[in-house]
């Protein structure tokens, strides 16, 4: 069934329709499955690998939870991609990152501890080829993000 939607998933997500309208529902809904399910579930991850990152807001220092695709690597780290679903603006969570690298990630029901870090140049090539090889899609949400280098944020447990 999985190998069946995640195709469909993808040319869905890639549509014009969906970069306007999926911004506002794929988020409430990821943050309403996850508050249901108590963390161990987020509906993106049904078709790609996917986790909560828990950071502390840039200016109001209050927790915010952003559901989000990710890479998983070997040794429990997570590459994130911060494509905001191809806008042109970085999403919030990538700022309070850049501020307050010390967050957490909930993953298959699991809060583990993270420190963030921004990849730049080769690492960051690197990184960026195995996420749109798992996602291809975010080639797409290039093109659409105005010009945009969409930040990748290696995740590493503490």
């Amino acid at each position: 069934m999985i190998q069946v939607l995640k195709p469909f998933a993808q040319w869905m997500a890639s549509t014009d329709w969906f970069l306007r309208v999926g911004p506002r529902f794929v988020p409430k809904l990821d943050r309403a499955l996850y508050r249901l399910t108590r963390g161990k579930m987020i509906s993106s991850d049904r078709v790609v690998p996917s986790l909560v990152l828990i950071t502390t807001g840039a200016r109001t220092g209050q927790r915010r939870h952003s559901p989000l695709a990710c890479r998983p690597e070997p040794g429990g780290g997570f590459l994130v991609v911060g494509s905001n679903f191809g806008r042109e603006k970085h999403p919030a969570w990538t700022g309070n990152l850049m501020k307050t690298p010390e967050a957490a990630v909930t993953y298959k029901g699991r809060e583990i501890p993270v420190r963030a870090r921004l990849l730049t140049g080769e690492e960051r090539e690197a990184a960026w080829r195995g996420l749109v090889e798992q996602w291809p899609l975010y080639n797409r949400y290039v093109e659409t993000a105005g010009g945009r280098e969409l930040r990748v944020f290696r995740l590493t447990p503490r």
